[in-house]
């Protein structure tokens, strides 16, 4: 039986979502924990690999069982042997050819910044701390700029080998709430590290560190070096995988 995931996690204490040898991350600790409660060695994969620290509020995953199994006791064994940073949401049984990375049609984010007060302590290891007020209007601007297809090989990862940079962003909006300012952007998909490039780019516009129409003809292509810098990871989070 083929099963989809809908997984929650914290990523701070994780090397991020893909295996890597020696490191904690979120990918192993639910192939480690399938693994033991259905008896057999188990791949889970996942609708993005997300880096480490970043978090996830609606992570996909996929992976199989033996057809016998109650997922309702399947989830409540996960969540037994999973560590407490992470939550497996929902199971539900789906075709044999579930594939969650190459199945989507969409995925979202969101990137918290607390600005223009002291850091928050509730939201320490969730959001990047911006001490000079940044102007709403003027993000707000950036990010409606970024809604359709768009080169954007400058705001991703130096290391990133996708073979191509261009994408379609289907939302892109800046919201305030007193001191908080909220980034959501949903697209068909991204490249590594690209939210984070983005977020820190339009961020250096707004503090006067990277011109607005520098940052605008970006959009048509690009090299790295030309953007912003690269916002931190505890601020990001994966909202939702949409199939």
């Amino acid at each position: 039986m083929r099963v989809k995931a809908v997984i929650e996690y914290l990523g701070t204490a994780f090397a991020g979502w893909q295996v890597q040898p020696n490191q904690p991350t979120v990918q192993a600790a639910l192939e480690k924990a399938v693994t033991v409660a259905v008896g057999e060695r188990t791949r889970v994969e996942g609708a993005g690999r997300t880096d480490a620290g970043v978090h996830a509020l609606g992570q996909v995953a996929g992976f199989d069982v033996p057809d016998d199994t109650d997922l309702y006791r399947l989830r409540a064994s996960l969540n037994g042997l999973t560590p407490p940073d992470i939550s497996v949401v929902d199971l539900a049984e789906v075709g044999d050819g579930f594939d969650p990375r190459r199945d989507a049609r969409m995925r979202s984010y969101r990137y918290t910044i607390v600005n223009a007060r002291p850091p928050s302590p509730l939201l320490n290891g969730r959001s990047w701390h911006v001490y000079p007020l940044i102007e709403l209007a003027l993000v707000a601007r950036l990010a409606k700029a970024l809604k359709g297809p768009h080169d954007f090989g400058a705001f991703r990862a130096s290391d990133c080998q996708s073979d191509t940079t261009v994408r379609e962003v289907h939302h892109s909006t800046w919201t305030r709430d007193d001191h908080l300012l909220t980034y959501d952007i949903s697209a068909n998909a991204f490249l590594k590290q690209m939210v984070r490039v983005l977020v820190g780019s339009m961020v250096d516009v707004a503090l006067g560190k990277l011109d607005e129409d520098e940052f605008l003809g970006l959009l048509e292509g690009g090299d790295r070096t030309e953007a912003g810098r690269t916002a931190p990871a505890e601020g990001l989070m994966l909202v939702s995988v949409d199939y």
